[in-house]
Order: structure tokens, then C-alpha cells, then sequence
């Protein structure tokens, strides 16, 4: 596993087969597809090998558009390089005219496979400021606002000075805030229907823009404004130092929703028109900037063209079993207007970020596409007090070491060679003979299945996860696994792959294939971060990490099972979105007597908050910030860590380890399972 990962801290590149099948059969008969997982924009470690920048435009090929790259062939003496994508013969423009064998551009070193270019612009380079259009629910309960406006302030503070800050405020009514008013002592505010959809030349007539000809927009990179000055663009976006105070003062005196709401129904919220008056707003001021919009809802829409769910109370929000059945009357409307959203916001060069907080749903399965084409960033937390959410916005903005170092308007182009694989050679020669096996990386292997049964979930109808995993899984053990026909008992597995069923089987019983118990928003949610994580974070969501804490022993990894249970002992389990600190039953019974607050007890003091100084670790270098859970053996909030664990004890075993632990479940455990699959596979 170890040449995976180094490969992956070089390119940024994981595999599941890094030795590509020679023929679409066996291609076929691999089961886990022939695929990449890339990690765009990967900072890489700083070493005398680091990637180079490099102050020039890269070298194409003037037939397939390639890169000149280290596995290209050169003609020192012609000065010519042979693309080993398409065999072009390409010439060396005059500035490489001094390339030599021992001469050589940094493109053609071998170390050098990842390369960052940045070519000199025409003229002066035009800096861009960052846009930020805070785009806020007011139909949520005073409590939440004064959590809410209290984050925002925060999140103010920590904004470059010259970036560029706008506000829309939305609950019945769409409220477009005038931040630049130009000396006006009450800042002036542009009120828009929630019921209706507005396009943006009605927006730009209600704003009272005056437009000299409107050009017709030419794509992300290079927007037009519309032919509106500068002057125009400033009332609505202003530089956050010269705003500052207006801003604060804004949101001070935000108050909730003013209409009234029926004991019978829900707030009225119109999301949908919010978002869409942003994205004009930005599209007419700011076209291919890479502006940011971040909506802050908590709540359902009930309103406009992207209501998820009628105001009356006793229509219920759409769940899993509703949209299997396709009778969730509000879903494929809201997630059509989502996807026209997505695509103009595409088209400017935008994104949305999502922060819902709520104890209901919100939208977020609705939401999800416009959120995951435009690279936004998505938090789902219960509260707007609650810890995800505040720490999660400080992160956003925060500068150091654990930026989250946000791009945007990136292009991505794949190149691929016609003949991927050499199939045979006759000469003076003998072949590598290399085992496909060998070449196996079991960890992006599980990631691509859990992002392949995630989208499978979501476009196939009536589609079994469990029976599809199950399928895969019997295939791949028949077809690498080493056995006898028929007898289970000769089975056995590559060390390539002998981890691979473990991980499917903590698959299965994961949130990304077990639903029941959560909301489409939940399940959205967390299917939006697989998909965008790479693949160590990916597998601790799979199969969740666990580290034991004792007297007898430093901090060392624990078996995920219920064996891990111990009265005397501490567990640590990240499961990525959850980061859990369980106590044993007699570390629970001192800590509460308070041993550790004893000057002759500081081993146990020592002992308690070793979790917590890795859990604060883990939290701090991770986004969305996790929730971190503190429990105690059978304590209710023990259901967090055994949820997780393998249940090799049940109420059904025989035998119980004294001071540990039983799951009350009828689910399998990974023996039973592990069991079956070698009986199903040497069928």
C-alpha cells in the first residue's frame, strides 16, 4: 500500500488497477472498473523533488493538444519531440533551442510527472478580487438568528480586505441589501416576491440598472458586465473594508421573518428565488470571477419555483421510500430548477456553498447538483450554534497552515493514448509479466465502489445496493482468489486483496448504502463529500478508524469490533463525519468520582486527555468539521461507536468477554460474512 500512496503524494493519483487489463475482457472480469481518483489542486510536500513552477505556457502537441511530459521522445539533434499520445512529430519553438541531454527543460525530467505552469498574462495581470454574496434565512427562530448573525460577524472579520461583499437576506420576501449606498444614512433595500422566479433582466430593471447595450455573454473565462460601470456594481458589492461597519450594522438589526405563520404550518421560505436573484445579481457585476455565493438556510423552501414541501404541516417532507415510489410531488421540479441554476452559474464562473442547519430536512438532496457542478462546499449541521457549523465558517475564511485553499474557474482535459497496454513484442526481449494483482490498490478500489453504488442509488430505479455489492464482491474473490472447487475451507486471498472484503463489508453497513435511518438531505449530504474527498479521508468514512487508550499501553489502533470494548479502557473512533470518545465503565466511574483532578492521579489525568488532544487534532484539520461525541459505556450515546463496530458479540452469543461489551442487532458479523463469501465463491 505504501508505492500507492507515494504515488498519490507525486501526482496527487490513486488507482484501484495500476497494471491496466490488456483486453476489454478482462477488463470486464476485474469487476472494480479501470479508474482514477484525482485529487485536483493537491498540495504537495515541500522536498528538493517538490513540483516546480514553472514562468512560461506550456508545450502542446499540435495534433491531439497533449503536454510535453517526461514520457515523451526527443530528437536533441533535430530538436524535435515525438507525443506519446499520438506519435506527432513536433518542433521546439526557439526558446528551447538550447535543450541538450544533459540540458534539459523541467518538463522532460522523470521525477517531474506534475507540473504547474504560470504563463505571463498579455500585459498587466489583471487581479481579481474575491467575491463573497452572503445569502441568509431569516424564517428561523430568534435563538438560531442571534447564533447565526453571530457567525456571520465573525466571518466578516476574517475576510481579505479587498474582497468584494454583497447581501441577500430572504424568508417570505427576497430582500436585495444596498450596502454601497453612497453616503445614505439607512442603507436601501430592494424587496422581491419569494412566489415568483426573477430573471435578470427583470432584476437588472428593479435595481435600476441603467445598461448601455448588453453584450452577449462569452463564457466563464472571459465575462462581459453588461455594460454596467463600476459605479453601478459598487452599490451592491462593496470592498469588505469600506463596509465593514455597514455590514455589521445590517445584521445587527436583522430580525426574523415578520409575517405571521399558522400553528399549522410551516414559515414561508423561499430559497429557490434567493439563489436565483444571486446568481443574476453576479452574473450581471462580477461575470468569470470565481465569485462565491453562500447561502446560509434553516429550513425547507416552501415557496417558489424550488419548494420542496407544501406550508401545510401535514404534508410531510419527502423521504427515501417517497422517492423510490417517484411520490414526492415538489422533488423533480425543485431539482430541474436547481439544475438550470447549476448550469448558469457554470456558465459565469460561480459557486454555491451550502450551509444547512436545521432539525428538519432543508433541501440538500434538491440543492445537491447545483452545490457538486459548481465545486461548492456543503454543511449540514443540526443548529447554527452547534460546533460543525461555527467552526466550519471560521475554516472557510481562515488563513495558515490549514487553508482550505479554495480555487475556482479551473478546466480539466484528460489525454488518453490510443494502445494503453503493450500486448506482446517479438525480439531480442522478455516480458515484465506483470500480475494484474500486483498492481491491485485495495483502498481507491472500495472508494470507486462506494461512489459507483452511491450513483447507482441514485439514477437506477429499483436497484438493490446490497445484491450489487454482494454480486461484485463473489466475482472479484472467484476470479484473484486461490481455491479449490468446492471446498471452502482451501480458500485464501492475496495480501493485494485480502483487505478488500473487509471493506465492503463495513460498506454495506454504511450511510452511503444504509438509508433507513436517514433523510435524503442526510444521505445527499454525505454522498456530495465522498465524492469530493480524497481517498484516505474516503475509506475512514467506509470503514471508520479506532484507537485504543489504556494504562497498559501508549495509543495504539484497536480491531473495529465490539472485542475492542474494554471497563478499562478509552476508545477514539473517527468516523469522519463523527469523531467519537467512548469510556470504558470503570474509566467512566473515576472520571466521574474525579480522580483526575488528584495530584496523585495524573497518569489517569494524562490518560483521559490523550483522546482529546487527537480528536482536537483531527477536527482542526478537516472539513466540514466533524462533530465530536463524548460517551460512556452503555451510555445512550454509545450508539455512535457501536453502530460502527463489528458485531462479533451479539444477545445471541454464547459467551460474553467480562467488562466488555454486546450489540443488540441481528445484522451478521464480519465472520459470518466472511464465511459465506468463500462458500459463494468457490462455487
Amino acid at each position: 500500500m505504501t508505492e500507492f500512496m507515494d504515488l498519490e503524494a507525486q501526482d496527487g493519483v490513486r488507482m484501484p488497477w495500476n497494471v491496466i487489463p490488456g483486453t476489454k475482457q478482462e477488463a470486464s472480469n476485474c469487476v472494480v472498473p479501470v479508474s482514477a481518483i484525482y485529487t485536483p489542486i493537491k498540495a504537495f510536500p515541500v522536498n528538493n523533488n517538490s513540483m516546480p513552477i514553472l514562468p512560461y505556457a506550456p508545450l502542446r502537441c499540435r495534433t491531439c493538444r497533449s503536454i510535453l511530459n517526461p514520457f515523451s521522445i526527443v530528437d536533441f539533434a533535430a530538436k524535435i519531440w515525438i507525443c506519446p499520445f499520438c506519435f506527432q512529430r513536433n518542433h521546439f519553438p526557439p526558446h528551447y533551442a538550447s535543450i541538450t541531454d544533459d540540458n534539459l527543460p523541467a518538463e522532460l525530467f522523470p521525477q517531474y510527472t506534475t507540473i504547474e505552469y504560470e504563463p505571463p498574462g498579455p500585459g498587466e495581470k489583471s487581479s481579481v478580487p474575491p467575491v463573497f454574496m452572503f445569502v441568509v434565512d431569516t424564517c428561523i427562530i430568534e435563538e438560531e438568528m442571534s447564533f447565526l448573525k453571530s457567525a456571520l460577524s465573525q466571518a466578516i472579520d476574517l475576510l481579505p480586505d479587498n474582497s468584494l461583499v454583497g447581501l441577500i437576506t430572504f424568508g417570505t420576501l427576497v430582500q436585495v441589501h444596498e450596502l454601497g449606498g453612497f453616503g445614505q444614512i439607512i442603507p436601501k433595500t430592494y424587496v422581491f416576491k419569494g412566489s415568483k422566479d426573477v430573471s435578470k433582466d427583470q432584476l437588472l430593471e428593479q435595481l435600476n440598472f441603467f445598461i448601455k447595450k448588453p453584450k452577449p455573454s462569452t463564457g466563464v473565462i472571459a465575462g462581459v458586465r453588461d455594460g454596467l460601470s463600476s459605479d453601478t456594481i459598487a452599490r451592491f458589492l462593496v470592498p469588505a473594508f469600506d463596509c465593514e461597519f455597514t455590514l455589521n450594522s445590517v445584521l445587527e438589526e436583522l430580525q426574523k421573518d415578520p409575517w405571521p405563520v399558522p400553528p399549522d404550518q410551516r414559515s414561508t421560505r423561499c430559497t429557490g428565488t434567493a439563489l436565483s436573484i444571486a446568481a443574476s445579481l453576479l452574473g450581471a457585476c462580477v461575470p468569470g470571477s470565481g465569485a462565491r455565493i453562500l447561502a446560509f438556510v434553516g429550513g425547507p423552501s416552501t415557496e417558489g419555483p424550488a419548494a420542496i414541501v407544501s406550508k401545510n404541516l401535514s404534508e410531510p417532507i419527502r423521504s427515501h421510500k417517497d422517492l423510490d415510489k417517484d411520490s414526492a410531488p415538489h422533488y423533480h421540479k425543485a431539482v430541474k430548477f436547481y439544475d438550470a441554476l447549476s448550469k448558469q452559474l457554470v456558465h459565469q464562473g460561480h459557486v454555491l456553498d451550502l450551509f444547512a442547519c436545521a432539525l428538519d430536512q432543508v433541501g440538500v438532496a434538491e440543492l445537491k447538483v447545483a452545490v457538486e457542478k459548481t465545486g461548492g462546499l456543503v454543511v449540514l449541521s443540526d443548529s447554527f450554534g452547534h460546533a460543525v457549523f461555527k467552526d466550519s465558517v471560521r475554516r472557510v475564511f481562515h488563513s495558515g497552515d490549514y487553508d482550505l485553499g479554495l480555487s475556482s474557474n479551473g478546466i480539466f482535459e484528460i489525454n488518453c493514448s490510443k494502445d494503453i497496454k503493450v500486448q506482446g513484442i517479438i525480439g531480442p526481449c522478455a516480458s515484465l509479466e506483470k500480475d494484474l494483482i500486483a498492481g491491485f490498490d485495495q483502498e481507491a478500489a472500495a472508494v470507486v465502489m462506494a461512489r459507483l453504488v452511491s450513483f447507482k442509488m441514485e439514477i437506477e430505479a429499483e436497484f438493490d445496493p446490497i445484491r450489487w455489492l454482494d454480486k461484485a464482491l463473489i466475482h472479484m474473490c472467484s476470479r484473484f482468489g486461490d481455491y479449490q472447487k468446492d471446498s471452502p475451507s482451501s480458500f485464501s486471498l492475496s495480501p493485494r486483496f485480502s483487505i478488500f472484503p473487509q471493506f465492503m463489508f463495513h460498506l454495506r453497513r454504511s450511510q452511503f448504502v444504509q438509508v433507513f435511518n436517514n433523510s435524503p438531505d442526510e444521505t445527499a449530504y454525505f454522498r456530495m463529500i465522498l465524492n469530493r474527498e480524497n481517498v484516505t479521508n474516503s475509506v475512514v468514512m467506509i470503514q471508520p478508524s479506532l484507537i485504543s487508550y489504556s494504562f497498559h499501553s501508549g495509543p495504539e489502533p484497536a480491531l473495529l469490533d465490539v472485542a475492542a470494548i474494554a471497563a478499562d479502557r478509552i476508545l477514539l473512533l473517527d468516523s469522519y463525519f463523527t469523531v467519537v470518545i467512548f469510556h470504558g465503565a470503570t474509566i467512566a466511574q473515576w472520571r466521574k468520582a474525579g480522580y483526575h483532578n488528584q495530584p496523585e492521579h495524573q497518569a489517569f489525568a494524562q490518560l483521559l486527555q490523550a483522546p482529546h488532544d487527537d480528536a482536537g487534532v483531527i477536527m482542526k484539520e478537516r472539513f466540514p468539521v466533524p462533530r465530536l461525541v463524548i460517551c460512556d459505556q452503555h451510555g445512550s450515546q454509545a450508539r455512535f461507536l457501536l453502530a460502527k463496530l463489528n458485531p462479533s458479540a451479539t444477545y445471541n452469543s454464547d459467551a460474553q468477554i467480562p467488562g466488555g461489551d454486546i450489540i443488540f442487532t441481528d445484522d451478521v458479523s464480519f465472520e459470518v460474512f466472511l464465511d459465506h463469501l468463500q462458500r459463494l465463491a468457490v462455487q
